[in-house]
């Protein structure tokens, strides 16, 4: 027995709970890498408090907790799947004025004082 990610008890073994959360961010990985390309960072950031490079530093913190180095580059080539310089490349598009205020505020509330 379990508990689900709302601290509920499950049925469910530790083991399977950890695939399916695996599974739940391979998906979102994928959502964003490869069908949402047209979402710009900087807007999920200012709707939801996190972005692709939030995932990714999570990534490459979790690996080194586990004792993996893994350096804020290497991790996001790992969530990417390319470098950032390729990523902007192909789909970052320049941010609004209001977009760059809304991401400092975004920021400070969800970043700056957790890091």
């Amino acid at each position: 027995m379990g508990k689900d990610l709302l601290g509920k008890d499950t049925e469910m073994d530790k083991q399977t709970e950890i695939e399916l959360q695996a599974a739940a961010f391979r998906r979102l990985q994928a959502h964003l890498m490869e069908e949402r390309t047209d979402v710009q960072n900087i807007d999920m950031m200012n709707l939801t408090g996190f972005c692709r490079n939030c995932l990714s530093r999570w990534y490459q913190e979790a690996a080194n907790a586990r004792g993996i180095e893994m350096s804020k580059e290497e991790g996001r080539e790992a969530f990417y799947g390319m470098t950032m310089a390729e990523w902007k490349a192909n789909y970052q598009t320049d941010a609004s004025a209001r977009q760059k205020a809304d991401f400092d505020t975004a920021f400070q509330e969800n970043v700056a004082d957790k890091t």
